[in-house]
């Protein structure tokens, strides 16, 4: 099975990249919204509703969009 190079030049395998997919939201740090994980809790920083799943606060995070005014200033 052919795999590939990642931008810290790992090679990683297909299979190990779509167990990846479905863990993470797209490129975010969240997790993955699913019948046993929905996207129902609110986000601690800003409040917005329906931003984090069950394992996202569990985990201490916030929504993106509190995470890159953080990182990214804004």
């Amino acid at each position: 099975m052919p795999g590939y190079w990642d931008d810290c030049n790992d090679y990683r395998d297909e299979d190990e990249q779509n167990d990846r997919n479905m863990m993470f939201a797209g490129d975010s740090a969240l997790r993955a919204e699913s019948s046993t994980n929905p996207r129902n809790l609110p986000c601690p920083t800003c409040g917005e509703p329906h931003r984090l799943t069950p394992n996202d606060q569990a985990l201490g995070y916030q929504c993106d969009s509190c995470a890159d005014r953080e990182e990214f200033g804004g």
